[in-house]
């Protein structure tokens, strides 16, 4: 029979193809999973969290309150935006709190509305999150932290907030440069820093991709906070990995093996 031959010539090159191809082809890399997280250093706090399904890891220091600095500027920036007055000068200070990190523009808020921090935590569910005196007594986990910017790109994607974290400037208003930290990992669009008036006890920084945040704090220096980001988190895939290409149907053809007899006479022994 040469011309069952021949087709069974001309059909076994591509199914093998097919075969090779899918076991070569390597395995797509999974979202950060709590092993990823487990010997963050005790010193730094991260959590992650991919927004469209909900999975989130975080560091064994995660929900623990620790001094908010200037991210829990977006708390209040988010608070003035939809709860304030709606004045143009409330959200030209609102918006120079996220962007250039302004702290004269978060006490005229604070002063205004004492109230955001808290009302925002009660509001999202941020347990960790308390106000103290002032803003800049505040204090946060980076659980909170994503916990709030998950529920914004969740449910409010449009917000400003998000937009100024996209805009930040390169150096803050007191000239402290905004270039480290979360802001470093790969799929990062938009970034927050916060930081201790001496600029090394302790410091903070949280960041949105398109389908994920993040967030840490260190006591410590940036170069800390970057290196135990990036050591936990550089090297992971953050974003959702895409779905298997479907195995195509190849018609049955008599005397041939099927894809998956193939795949098992291929495979390693």
């Amino acid at each position: 029979m040469p011309g069952l031959r021949r087709a069974i010539g001309r059909a076994a090159v591509p199914i093998v193809g097919i075969a090779m191809a899918l076991t070569c082809a390597a395995p797509a890399q999974a979202l950060p999973t709590p092993a990823d997280l487990a010997d963050v250093p005790s010193r730094t706090s991260i959590s992650y969290e991919h927004v469209p399904t909900g999975t989130y890891v975080g560091s064994p220091e995660d929900n623990s309150a620790r001094p908010g600095l200037s991210t829990v500027k977006l708390y209040m920036a988010d608070y003035v935006v939809r709860r304030g007055d709606g004045s143009p000068r409330d959200r030209d200070l609102a918006a120079r709190m996220v962007q250039v990190s302004d702290d004269s523009a978060a006490s005229v808020l604070d002063n205004k509305y004492p109230q955001a921090i808290d009302a925002t935590a009660a509001e999202f569910g941020l347990t960790s999150t308390s106000r103290g005196g002032f803003w800049g007594s505040s204090y946060t986990s980076t659980a909170d932290t994503v916990r709030f910017l998950a529920a914004k790109k969740r449910t409010d994607p449009a917000s400003p907030v998000l937009a100024w974290m996209t805009t930040a400037a390169p150096v803050a208003r007191d000239g402290f440069a905004q270039n480290w930290g979360t802001s470093l990992l790969p799929g990062v669009i938009g970034s927050k820093w916060g930081w201790a008036d001496d600029r090394s006890s302790v410091v903070a920084s949280a960041s949105i991709g398109t389908d994920f945040v993040v967030a840490s704090n260190t006591y410590g220096p940036t170069r800390s906070n970057t290196d135990d980001v990036l050591a936990t988190l550089g090297d992971v895939e953050l974003t959702a990995p895409p779905a298997p290409a479907p195995v195509p149907d190849l018609p049955v053809i008599p005397g041939l093996p099927t894809v998956e007899e193939l795949l098992q006479m291929l495979a390693p022994r």
